[in-house]
């Protein structure tokens, strides 16, 4: 079956059922006849841009449409109202604590928003690693973080 298909189906799955990890979500495509590896998997996730919310994976936009105008992403502010837990600073360096599940969604809104007061972010499960370029402007970011987790 072609990649356009088990987009569609991976569209299909995510809008309609609570799905919250690449094992389940691998097992509902090989039930539909889809047989995909994890790397593969993967990358239909990417590419899809779904997240992984407190509910499972989700489009950007919440119906499983997903669009390719970047202004559909949701913004910073909201994600970290969303799953915001904590951050901390270590040198010029920030780690974002999030509820589970939270910390893909919040570092895709933070690369997307593009800040030049950070270099990147890696993300785990419910860890953000912020890097900034020094310490004064970790510090100003990390200000600014806190106050959009409320």
């Amino acid at each position: 079956m072609s990649k356009l298909e088990r987009h569609s189906a991976i569209r299909h799955l995510v809008e309609a059922e609570s799905i919250t990890s690449q094992d389940e979500l691998r097992r509902r495509l090989a039930r539909r006849g889809f047989d995909v590896t994890q790397a593969t998997l993967s990358r239909d996730i990417h590419e899809l841009r779904l997240y992984k919310g407190p509910n499972g994976y989700a489009a950007p936009n919440g119906n499983g449409h997903v669009e390719d105008d970047e202004d559909e992403q949701p913004a910073v502010d909201e994600v970290l109202s969303s799953f915001g837990v904590a951050v901390r600073q270590a040198q010029n360096q920030l780690v974002l604590r999030t509820t589970s599940g939270g910390a893909q969604p919040v570092a895709l809104a933070i690369d997307h928003a593009a800040w030049s007061d950070i270099v990147g972010t890696l993300a785990g499960d419910d860890t953000v690693l912020i890097i900034c370029p020094d310490h004064r402007r970790a510090s100003s970011m990390r200000d600014k973080l806190e106050r959009m987790i409320g």
